[in-house]
């Protein structure tokens, strides 16, 4: 029961279920998800951590980048079965869809030059 709990918890936040739906588009960096979803780089890592434990998001390093991606759900049932059903589910929520218009013009080579 807790794998199942810890993927319910994970999904029980706004943030989380938008960051999930941007790495279905693509994998990502810290300070690109930041940028996507207008919120603070901690409150980004924190949301990761959380993601990560319940098995819905996993990561790799690539030099200097970190960049997060959807799990394919080995960790858990709960995962790939809820990952699965993501993919169909707020295809036509609004606020969804303004941050995958915002995600096309977001690059990671722009935003550290702005932020340096």
């Amino acid at each position: 029961m807790e794998d199942f709990i810890k993927v319910m918890k994970a999904l029980s936040d706004p943030n989380r279920v938008k960051l999930l739906k941007i790495l279905q588009e693509r994998m990502m960096c810290v300070c690109e998800i930041r940028e996507a979803l207008g919120i603070a780089q901690p409150t980004v890592s924190k949301h990761l951590k959380i993601l990560e434990a319940a098995g819905l998001v996993g990561h790799e390093k690539d030099g200097l980048w970190v960049n997060y991606h959807l799990t394919d759900g080995r960790a858990s049932p709960y995962a790939a079965s809820l990952l699965g059903q993501l993919k169909h589910w707020l295809a036509d929520d609004p606020e969804i869809g303004v941050i995958g218009k915002r995600l096309t013009g977001i690059c990671r080579e722009e935003i550290c030059k702005k932020e340096n």
